[in-house]
């Protein structure tokens, strides 16, 4: 065991001061009715006791079941419990209901919870002390599948939530005084959680990465010495179009420059409206100067501007497949969504498949026009993809857009492409 494994609770939970946000939940629970506190009574007689109790044990809690004594002065049923060495919790179910919830337990092992009902005059009951045994909890669970990997300019976190739970991802890594610190906060309910964090030199440099709930159990810390990749945003200086036979025709002025301009807003480019004669899927062609390992790129869609409001609209691509080669490039029919090569694969013409992407679902999940500012902060911000690791060097590039978001299919526009990866 290494010194890196000691890392103890209590520095974990330093770490965490400040930071715990609540993270949003659906707790299965007990029917609702009007409230628990706003009905008075005077009568002061102590209810009876809930009896027939039975435990269904989930990951990382307890649904308990009972009958309710024959009381008509009873306002809800009360449990009380610790979920871990410190913290005690609180769960209430009315009188409407025959179960209680209880959950946010640290470990799988035996937990007391004691129960009382309440009457109306707020008077409770007896207590009934029942044994729970939660199934392993998710933050556990998810600890427990991560991993790390070298990428460019940093580190490539890798976990697996097959419960879908809210949780959060905390990785750590030493200041220049070799104090642990809090460099990331990923938080997410996805079956699959992924991310990088870059911007470091590459020195080896130690990480560790733990999981954590919205009840503050934390998991134990994984830790690993990550070699960065290096990483260097392309020239955009170099960037030429590379016209080819089989690409679109330019439209409205926008041509095939404003893609690497550094102008992330109107104009951009833009195709014929609508493509004629039609060839769909529609792709353009350039040369950026130089070849290299790419290692991501961020695209910017057009947005707002004085023709209006484009957020998740009209030629924005909706998928799209990067292509790229080394070699002078060949033209030829770029093949259809049904029918492309696997991710490093190649056409008949030698262009590799560098992945195929997606345009993100709108935050808010409105319908257009609408929008919220953090829809319209997202889109601004342009969205960002990885390429695989795997990947040779490329120089030249095609962009076949697939679909575009008005499924008109006709086609398409772009604001702004930048991108990094290792020319050297």
């Amino acid at each position: 065991m290494t010194a890196y494994t000691l890392f103890t609770q209590l520095q974990r939970h330093r770490l965490l001061g400040g930071m715990m946000i609540l993270l949003l939940a659906l707790q299965p629970g007990c029917k609702k009715t009007d409230g628990y506190n706003t009905i008075i009574s005077t009568d002061k007689t102590k209810p009876g006791v809930v009896t027939n109790i039975k435990v269904a044990n989930f990951s990382g809690g307890a649904y308990i079941t009972y009958s309710l004594p024959e009381s008509k002065n009873i306002l809800y049923v009360q449990a009380q419990y610790k979920i871990n060495d410190k913290a005690s919790r609180q769960s209430k179910s009315s009188y409407y209901s025959d179960s209680i919830t209880v959950g946010g337990f640290a470990k799988s092992q035996d937990y007391q919870v004691v129960l009382w009902t309440v009457s109306r005059a707020e008077v409770r009951s007896d207590s009934v002390v029942v044994t729970v045994h939660p199934d392993t909890p998710a933050y556990m669970k998810v600890g427990r599948t991560v991993k790390m990997a070298n990428d460019f300019g940093g580190v490539h976190i890798m976990a697996v939530n097959k419960e879908h739970a809210p949780v959060g991802v905390i990785t750590i890594s030493p200041d220049a005084r070799n104090k642990w610190q809090i460099v990331s906060q990923n938080y997410s309910d996805q079956d699959t959680i992924q991310f990088s964090l870059r911007g470091y030199d590459t020195v080896l440099r130690k990480f560790g990465v733990y999981v954590t709930d919205k009840w503050g159990n934390i998991s134990d810390t994984v830790f690993q010495d990550i070699l960065p990749i290096f990483e260097a945003q392309m020239s955009k200086s170099k960037f030429q179009p590379y016209v080819l036979g089989t690409d679109v025709a330019t439209g409205f002025g926008w041509i095939l420059q404003n893609i690497w301009d550094g102008n992330t807003g109107s104009p951009g480019y833009h195709t014929a409206q609508p493509i004629q004669p039609l060839v769909w899927p529609a792709v353009i062609t350039f040369d950026m100067g130089q070849d290299a390992k790419l290692s991501r790129y961020t695209i910017w869609n057009r947005g707002i501007d004085g023709s209006g409001n484009w957020l998740w609209q009209a030629g924005a691509p909706l998928t799209w497949v990067l292509w790229g080669r080394t070699t002078t490039p060949v033209d030829e029919t770029m093949p259809t969504a049904d029918n492309l090569p696997p991710v490093g694969g190649t056409t008949p013409g030698g262009w590799i498949n560098l992945g195929t992407f997606v345009l993100p679902d709108k935050p808010s999940k409105l319908p257009n026009p609408q929008y919220t500012n953090e829809d319209l902060a997202f889109w601004n911000a342009g969205f960002s993809y990885n390429f695989d690791l795997a990947l040779p060097r490329v120089r030249y590039m095609r962009f076949e857009c697939l679909e575009n978001v008005s499924q008109t299919n006709n086609f398409f526009n772009i604001a702004e492409m930048t991108f990094w990866g290792d020319p050297r």
